[in-house]
């Protein structure tokens, strides 16, 4: 590839990830600084540092401040997750879909939820349960709060009619989140809601997403027996 092909960030960022696959870099090795590479590969200095800050999310460069940039000794590959819109998820299995507000009321969350939520003292939330189906079956059952303060719109919305998760991910654009997933019981509320045994073995999500420094909203939800999820590395 010569100096001219170097019009944006993903075309260094594809150089700079050849090099490093082709040994040309070598593990732990310092690679050159930006402005050198900018001259290298005729681009602005900030082409070569958004494809760096690229590459070192995708662990494969270190990158330490004043101390220069060098290749992962140990490249570490990611996975790539994105929040589902569940409507959209029952949809592309070729099945119906089907929601249900089951509880809507404004409250205040557990204190350690607050902690979690970093909330501020005049945030006002609302608490939503609901349940979303697959051919009449149910699918997830999610318990959520939803930060007022942040988002207004919200409480307008009532979430009747349109699931707070589709609701959300349309009106309320996230910059980063809290995710943890682990494997569960059913209790006996959401056994009832999943129709399912009680004890049985299910997949949970715990999930809290952000706008900056101002949390939007914190979710569990919990599918029915059977369920998993799919990503890529």
């Amino acid at each position: 590839m010569t100096a001219g092909e170097f019009k944006n960030w993903q075309a260094v960022q594809e150089e700079v990830r050849r090099r490093i696959h082709a040994r040309i870099w070598a593990p732990g090795e310092m690679i050159p600084n930006e402005q050198d590479l900018a001259e290298e590969f005729g681009c602005a200095r900030a082409t070569v540092n958004r494809a760096l800050r690229n590459l070192s999310e995708a662990g494969l460069l270190e990158r330490r401040r004043k101390a220069g940039t060098r290749v992962a000794l140990h490249p570490v590959r990611k996975a790539t997750l994105s929040i589902p819109m569940i409507r959209k998820e029952i949809e592309d299995l070729g099945q119906s879909y089907g929601y249900e507000r089951l509880f809507y009321r404004r409250g205040t969350p557990p204190e350690a939820l607050l902690r979690q939520l970093k909330a501020r003292e005049n945030d006002q939330f609302v608490r939503v349960k609901s349940v979303q189906t697959a051919d009449g079956a149910p699918f997830v059952f999610e318990d959520r709060w939803v930060n007022l303060t942040t988002v207004p719109g919200a409480a307008e919305q009532g979430f009747a009619e349109t699931s707070a998760n589709e609701w959300l991910l349309t009106h309320a654009p996230y910059t980063e989140g809290d995710i943890a997933f682990f494997a569960g019981n059913a209790s006996e509320e959401v056994a009832g809601m999943l129709r399912c045994e009680a004890g049985a073995a299910i997949f949970v999500i715990d999930r809290v997403t952000w706008d900056n420094d101002r949390s939007i909203t914190s979710v569990r939800q919990y599918f029915r027996p059977g369920y998993r999820m799919q990503t890529s590395i």
